[in-house]
């Protein structure tokens, strides 16, 4: 009896839309390429510092090998309602305004689907993580992109926002420090994009994992902002600033219908977050600042190389204020991004991101990821130049 069936005919259509990570496809063209350089995963280069993971350790030495609660240990979300208390500036109940999630990304994700009905448009900026405009399209929402610009240091203008208001606008998602670019935002400039949230009845998500990498002035959450902590959900977690990457974990805080509405999502799909990682997260956040601030030090320092670097060898390059990636620009190669990026692993053995990886607002620039060590830097950039100086010769 022969069957028609094809596989990939029952695929969800918001499936098939969904393209791979621009991130990840580039990177599997340069899997298994000698003596090559990466400047592309964003993942710092350090290792967690010890007492977080003898604390993992410890924790497996105790037996403590169980599901928690859906919404976290209580010892953590108490903790976290500490920490987030005195370093932004807005205090949550950790019994009921508080989940802790399987890193930022799934944070991100059930707070998208908690929210959003089909059709439903949410504001997001670009350049931005990748993750944003499937996330929504995967929810059922409709993405709506914003650009920022280099000429504003890649803020996000409350100009730009309400053009793309419309009557469908439920949400806007901010991700300041930004990943690509390393924007930030100022007080005033949020303040602006708060007053504009209050007027249009917009909820506001906030994805601020690289809060502690803030080089220049105070970073500001808009949850901070007054009238802004009962509309806005707050992401967060241990990933970036304290090199955490691989415990994958994260929270949200928000107002207690809103955390409810994520945690019956988030107790069918992940049950909890692994208790072992939940131990070593409470061990960071309450002996954790020093090595966070050494490890900041040094992002400082090869921001300040790697930038310089750029713009000498003629590709512009803002001086990002936070997280830990350059943006420069490739106007000045005539190549596009994904030009440049393709032919400068071939060429010269540097890999990095093109820009147009981070929606359409990237294109002609390239993500640069500076967590990683200094002399690499130095030679990825020596190389990078060389290479720049070719094309130079070629149009010549």
């Amino acid at each position: 009896m022969s069957s028609d069936f094809k596989p990939g005919d029952a695929v969800a259509q918001q499936v098939q839309r969904i393209p791979r990570s621009g991130i990840r496809e580039f990177f599997d063209l340069v899997q298994g390429r000698p003596n090559i350089i990466s400047l592309g995963v964003g993942e710092p280069d350090f290792v967690t510092p010890w007492h977080i993971r003898e604390s993992a350790i410890y924790a497996l030495e105790r037996g403590h090998t169980s599901y928690t609660s859906n919404l976290g240990l209580p010892k953590l979300r108490a903790a976290i309602s500490g920490y987030v208390a005195g370093e932004f500036g807005v205090s949550y109940d950790p019994e009921t305004q508080i989940l802790v999630s399987v890193g930022v990304s799934e944070a991100l994700d059930i707070a998208l689907r908690a929210i959003i009905n089909p059709g439903d448009e949410i504001i997001y900026h670009e350049p931005c993580y990748v993750s944003y405009a499937p996330g929504i399209a995967l929810a059922h929402g409709v993405p709506v992109a914003v650009p920022c610009l280099a000429k504003d240091g890649f803020a996000v203008t409350a100009e730009a926002i309400e053009q793309a208001i419309t009557p469908k606008s439920k949400a806007l998602v901010l991700n300041f420090p930004t990943n690509p670019t390393g924007g930030t935002m100022t007080r005033e400039s949020l303040e602006a994009i708060a007053r504009l949230a209050k007027c249009h009845n917009l909820l506001v998500i906030t994805d601020e994992i690289y809060a502690e990498l803030t080089f220049e002035g105070k970073h500001t959450s808009i949850a901070a902002l007054p009238g802004m902590a009962e509309r806005t959900i707050f992401l967060h977690g241990f990933s970036k600033a304290y090199a955490m990457t691989g415990f994958r974990i994260g929270y949200a805080c928000g107002p207690a219908e809103l955390i409810e509405a994520m945690m019956r999502i988030h107790q069918y799909s992940m049950l909890c977050a692994s208790i072992i990682s939940q131990e070593a997260a409470i061990e960071a956040l309450q002996n954790g600042a020093e090595p966070v601030a050494e490890m900041k030090e040094q992002y400082r320092l090869r921001r300040n190389y790697i930038v310089k670097a750029f713009n000498d060898m003629g590709l512009d390059c803002h001086l990002p204020r936070g997280s830990f990636y350059a943006f420069p620009s490739l106007q000045s190669t005539g190549l596009s991004s994904g030009e440049f990026a393709a032919r400068l692993v071939k060429e010269e053995n540097v890999a990095c991101v093109p820009g147009n990886a981070f929606g359409d607002a990237g294109e002609g620039f390239l993500r640069c990821c500076f967590a990683t060590g200094l002399e690499q830097i130095k030679t990825a950039c020596e190389r990078t130049a060389r290479f720049v100086k070719s094309l130079k010769n070629e149009g010549a």
